[in-house]
């Protein structure tokens, strides 16, 4: 049995601090708009070590890259030291390093039945005022736009009563991501571009399809300001930028096959259920 520590303030804390060293090591240089749309929190009453809490929200961020989660967590750490939990897969879950810290920081497992339980807990936070984030993607975007999302943001948003804060993020995939190892060349000084858009605010009779397109386009023209301010201009045909704009990227077309020989690869190396 698989060693699963239960949530730990001091253990996020540890990992939001190996986050911040990581930061300064390579000199990351991350840049944030829009940051009047996080929201404030409301301070425990308790030690003033103790993280934020606040009156709920769904965090959509896209997902070019694999350290995107942890640009979104110590922002949202450094702007109101609030803690936020993923919805995490259980594929992820299940490796034996990174199951014991996923316990350990209380994010959400969805498993690979039962996914009903682990929206019900999601709900369950979002109305005890924890924040939520997912990656309304399903996966890394190997485009590095923005592909059509699931419907879960929004309907978690509307049943718990809070907002959706779309969260861009361009730049942390040349650090790492699908098909592209770590290079310190690339990490170095590496600059990152987040922007923030203004809260969605779900009714509780939303339309979830047309929501979720309209959170699918505001998630892309925060791309699109983030690589207006990027710095580095792109090498011809570079493997990090979108094939609509010169680069190698796959195109849409090329990145939905992909996808789809990824999804049938698991479905035939996922752990068999009695």
């Amino acid at each position: 049995m698989p060693w699963r520590p239960p949530a730990n303030d001091r253990f996020y804390r540890l990992i939001v601090r190996t986050g911040q060293l990581l930061r300064w090591a390579l000199q990351l240089d991350i840049r944030a708009t829009g940051l009047e749309h996080l929201p404030a929190g409301r301070p425990h009453s308790g030690p003033s070590r103790q993280a934020a809490r606040g009156d709920g929200a769904v965090f959509a961020v896209t997902h070019f890259g694999y350290v995107d989660f942890a640009v979104v967590e110590l922002l949202l750490w450094r702007h109101v030291r609030a803690q936020l939990r993923f919805l995490v897969h259980q594929g992820a879950a299940d490796h034996w390093l990174a199951g014991p810290a996923i316990s350990a920081s209380g994010h959400v497992v969805v498993g690979y039945t039962g996914r009903s339980d682990a929206y019900a807990a999601a709900v369950a936070r979002l109305r005890d005022g924890e924040y939520l984030a997912v990656f309304p993607e399903a996966g890394v975007s190997r485009s590095f736009t923005v592909r059509d999302c699931r419907t879960g943001a929004v309907r978690m948003a509307a049943e718990a009563g809070v907002p959706v804060i779309p969260v861009s993020i361009w730049g942390a995939h040349r650090i790492i991501t699908r098909g592209h190892g770590f290079a310190l060349g690339r990490g170095w000084r590496a600059p990152i571009r987040v922007h923030v858009a203004a809260p969605m605010v779900i009714p509780a009779d939303v339309e979830v399809e047309a929501a979720t397109e309209a959170l699918r386009g505001t998630l892309q023209a925060g791309i699109d300001r983030c690589m207006a301010d990027f710095p580095l201009r792109p090498e011809a045909a570079a493997w990090w930028v979108p094939a609509h704009l010169g680069g190698s990227a796959p195109t849409d077309a090329e990145r939905q096959l992909l996808d789809a020989a990824d999804a049938a690869a698991g479905r035939r190396r996922a752990p068999r259920r009695k």
